[in-house]
């Protein structure tokens, strides 16, 4: 393991998210905001003194990373990266504590959408500007970023990008790694201006447009405002919001796809197709279960509509209190939460084409029975999949549940009630941010026990980074 290319290279990751708080350096200086120039100055200051040494030593020499170095190197960026980004919160002046700090940056570059904060309306413009900025970054990924911008590194960037990028496969739609991470970002930040563009000729003020386009594009959405998207009551904004979470929840190639006129591919994705075909059959089933609860079937449809692809796509967001909502209901919401978004998107949770493929092998294992000599193969996109995908799914599914059920039990015993504690680690861990009881839409996680918010900090980024890329590090097959 070759230490000092990876301190150079973690050196340069740390620089591009310093740059990335010069906007809101620019929008305290605008705004006055004194003790947040200063909160913004000095962590960006540090981290550029650091990478500018850092930058000419990678250009005189070239190296590949690999898989190994690939692996670790991501995941001590994104634990540098949620404590680098913590200084602004921890500096402002407004009251947040360290641990508290630290979990609102970890939230953001996770995409999870929590929060510790009871009136957000209080903070510095500033801060809440970085607070959507960290949500959007880190949606597509900061070393996904990195390897976008700077192909100067002379660094083999692919086992970054396999390391970082969520979902069970990993390709290159274009030849040159750079080109494809210019391809997703440029398809990101264009869905992004048309969606602040769409809120504001909603109703919203810029300022609430700018940052509410960042993190719903993030499938993250953290609001400028205490009670969030539902304080505009406008069913404008609920509508292209519900839409965009969607979008949001989709994998980013398919994008590129139909730009390029490859319009079978798209419509053929198995996953695409699978993805929402549960929205549709989770929305419909919400809306009848609704229907007498709102005495309307319009209104049902439309808070219907908004939570399910909120939670599908691992956003977050509320628009009413579902805690309300009849106890059928809130198992379709609990249920959704298990399921998440499209790989290769800024969703979270299990990942859609993880339950396709468990559910194809499972009526192939029901036809075994049948046909004792028969051979069956499970079809992806219109093409025989490979066996390491199955046997991938089924390990992560049961990791995935492991992490869970381990985060559960610690909850629990800070003395959390049952539900809670369940609700919150399948929150944290699929990061979708919210859920029920201590978790609930009218509720944040600023009442948890601080070990617990630390414990929280760490699976939301494992959550992030698909749990292998963490986990594979305490192995003896790492190490060796």
């Amino acid at each position: 393991m070759r230490f000092f290319p990876l301190l150079r290279v973690l050196s340069l990751i740390l620089g591009t998210v310093a740059l990335m708080m010069l906007p809101s350096l620019i929008f305290a200086a605008a705004a006055g905001e004194g003790g947040m120039i200063r909160a913004f100055a000095v962590p960006m200051g540090a981290a550029l003194a650091a990478a500018l040494p850092a930058l000419f030593l990678v250009r005189r020499r070239s190296f590949r990373l690999s898989q190994r170095e690939g692996f670790l190197l991501v995941f001590l960026a994104w634990i540098f990266i949620s404590l680098f980004g913590s200084l602004p919160y921890f500096l402002s002046g407004s009251g947040i504590g360290f641990t508290d700090s630290v979990f609102e940056s970890a939230c953001g570059f996770a995409t999870t959408g929590g929060t510790t904060i009871d009136d957000v309306e209080r903070l510095p413009r500033s801060l809440l500007f970085w607070r959507s900025m960290s949500h959007w970054f880190g949606g597509m990924g900061i070393v996904l970023l990195t390897v976008a911008l700077m192909p100067l590194l002379g660094v083999g960037g692919f086992q970054l990008v396999k390391a970082e990028t969520p979902g069970p496969e990993k390709e290159k739609i274009t030849p040159k790694l750079t080109n494809t991470a210019k391809v997703l970002w440029l398809a990101y930040s264009g869905l992004t201006v048309l969606l602040i563009l769409l809120y504001m000729a909603g109703g919203m003020g810029w300022f609430d447009a700018l940052c509410h386009g960042l993190t719903t594009m993030a499938s993250g959405v953290v609001s400028t405002r205490n009670w969030g998207i539902a304080v505009f009551n406008s069913a404008w904004i609920d509508a292209v919001t519900t839409v965009f979470m969607l979008l949001a929840g989709l994998n980013f190639s398919l994008y590129y796809r139909f730009l390029k006129g490859r319009f079978r591919e798209v419509f053929f994705n198995t996953e695409g197709r699978a993805y929402f075909c549960v929205f549709l059959a989770a929305a419909a089933a919400l809306t009848l279960t609704l229907v007498p609860f709102y005495g309307s079937a319009g209104r049902a449809l439309r808070f219907a509509s908004y939570q399910a692809a909120s939670i599908l796509s691992t956003t977050g967001s509320a628009i009413t209190d579902y805690t309300q909502w009849p106890q059928a209901s809130q198992l379709l919401l609990f249920g959704l939460m298990f399921i998440g978004g499209c790989s290769g998107s800024t969703a979270g949770g299990i990942k859609v084409i993880r339950h396709v493929v468990l559910w194809k092998q499972a009526g192939n294992e029901l036809r075994r029975t049948v046909y004792r000599g028969g051979i069956f193969s499970v079809r992806l996109n219109r093409k025989v999949g490979r066996k390491d995908v199955i046997y991938g799914a089924a390990g992560f599914v049961s990791l995935y549940m492991m992490v869970v059920a381990f985060t559960a039990l610690l909850t629990a015993a800070s003395g959390v009630d049952f539900f809670s504690a369940l609700s919150a680690a399948v929150s944290v861990t699929g990061n979708v941010g919210i859920g029920f009881g201590a978790v609930g839409p009218v509720c944040n996680y600023g009442a948890f026990a601080t070990p617990v918010k630390w414990l929280y900090s760490f699976v939301m980024i494992a959550g992030r980074l698909e749990l292998w890329t963490v986990f594979v590090l305490f192995s003896r097959e790492f190490r060796r």
